[in-house]
């Protein structure tokens, strides 16, 4: 190992590099393991940790649908009131929530509701206006990987933006999106080149601002490109594509969809009746999409979700909450630097004894050491590690959660000896010159691991 780290191409490079035997407790490997170093997105093994420690497996999001008035022949006389926890996972991509939509339209009609007389509220209340973290590149902002956080989520907080070419070169290009409602404004500055030459876009939205900019230029003849692209206010969105579904399923909101926060007469949520409430998947379901696909929207939801637990629905209570769990845990927390849940922060500076002392007090809980294990991207096969360490002893073997930003790579997680014996290791490698070259020896550690035996 000492070689692989030492290797040309790396010279330049930073690494943190730990490996603990699960059985012995003894270190196997360490290189720099208190250096201070930016995780990306292995930080959500730290905050998936404190979660399922503070909320439980079973914890799930509510959302709900409220009446604020009387119901009298058909008409709710009052604002439909659509108040959410937080809920990440409700999305129409594969057809789920017009599902859903469909079964709350069916759920008001048999409370002999087909007209909303007043407005479509959307409560967000339980988290706190704040939708970035800590150190958030304002660059990254249009990006679906950044969208904003709040307590009323739809399809991720994010638009799908489909680009094609004009009719000619020199015309300008189309621009359209799914699903076609949403609270942005679509400025259209894409260019139409000549056929054959090399095309390419650019996507801007400043903070605060439904103002989406798409410029750049595409080929004459080039097939469709499709962007992600995150919202300016999710709540609206989410209300949006609410009020639609209602109308498609015969239920008319007669007013419009507004932000409570907007809104100066807001409905009382004490004096509303439930109308409808659903329940998300557990968090031991909702952890599998967070990690696999490292939806960074699922763990600053978390984050918040701590938070609100503690008292108060903050980034910073969320922190606090990280915090005193690992300091529960004796897990020395000056230590550390955290300024989000994601890993999206370049603030965020952890060690890789961190989080090996992390992997190691849950692989010793059987409250939750199963659930968590699972939830991690097996190698060969799941999430980000499906295509990696394919054909090596890592192979379905190695569970681990991966980093990548610009000049970084990292993961963390377990694997198993060639003697059976489990390890937690932590690999993190900063100022990267070759991100290629840092991913080829972060897999060859792994693999070292995975054929390492003491006979």
């Amino acid at each position: 190992m000492d070689a692989l780290l030492s290797a040309p191409g790396l010279e330049s490079s930073t690494w943190g590099v730990l490996v603990r035997s699960l059985t012995r407790g003894d270190t196997i490997y360490a290189e720099g393991a208190g250096r201070l170093l930016i995780p990306a997105s292995s930080l959500k093994i730290v905050t998936l940790a404190t979660a399922a420690d503070r909320l439980g497996w079973d914890y799930a999001y509510e959302t709900r649908l409220l009446g604020s008035g009387p119901i009298a022949s058909g008409v709710l006389a009052g604002d439909l009131i659509l108040a959410g926890s937080g809920d990440p996972s409700i999305d129409d991509w594969d057809g789920m929530a017009t599902l859903l939509f469909r079964s709350w339209s069916d759920r008001l009609r048999e409370l002999d509701i087909r007209e909303v007389a007043g407005r479509l509220v959307c409560d967000d209340s339980v988290f706190d206006g704040e939708p970035f973290g800590s150190g958030w590149a304002w660059d990254d902002l249009s990006a679906s990987y950044a969208a904003g956080i709040g307590a009323l989520q739809f399809n991720q907080n994010t638009v799908r933006l489909v680009v094609t070419p004009g009719s000619a070169p020199g015309e300008p290009g189309r621009v359209s999106s799914i699903p076609p409602v949403h609270d942005l404004t679509l400025d259209n500055q894409v260019t139409t080149g000549p056929a054959g030459e090399p095309g390419a876009l650019s996507i801007r939205r400043l903070p605060g601002s439904s103002m989406l900019t798409i410029g750049g230029s595409l080929p004459d003849g080039s097939p469709a490109l499709f962007r992600n692209v995150s919202v300016d206010n999710p709540s609206i969105y989410f209300g949006q594509a609410l009020q639609n579904a209602l109308a498609a399923n015969g239920i008319d909101v007669r007013g419009s969809v507004v932000d409570i926060d907007a809104i100066g007469d807001a409905p009382s949520r004490a004096d509303a009746i439930d109308l409808v409430i659903h329940r998300s998947n557990p968090l031991s379901m909702l952890a599998a999409t967070m990690m696999r696909n490292s939806q960074n929207l699922y763990a600053e939801t978390l984050l918040k979700t701590l938070g609100r637990h503690e008292g108060t629905g903050t980034f910073d209570a969320g922190l606090d909450a990280v915090r005193s769990t690992l300091a529960a845990w004796g897990i020395d927390t000056d230590t550390l630097r955290l300024a989000d849940g994601s890993g999206l922060s370049r603030y965020n500076l952890v060690t890789a004894d961190v989080l090996v002392a992390v992997l190691t007090r849950v692989h010793e809980d059987d409250r939750l050491r199963e659930p968590f294990q699972a939830a991690l991207p097996l190698a060969g096969r799941e999430g980000t590690l499906e295509r990696r360490l394919s054909g090596t002893a890592a192979e379905e073997n190695a569970r681990a959660k991966t980093g990548s930003m610009s000049n970084i790579r990292t993961i963390a997680g377990y694997v198993r000896t060639a003697d059976g014996e489990p390890l937690a290791f932590a690999i993190m490698a900063n100022n990267v010159a070759s991100t290629a070259r840092a991913d080829e020896t972060i897999d060859a550690i792994v693999v070292a691991l995975a054929e390492f035996s003491r006979q």
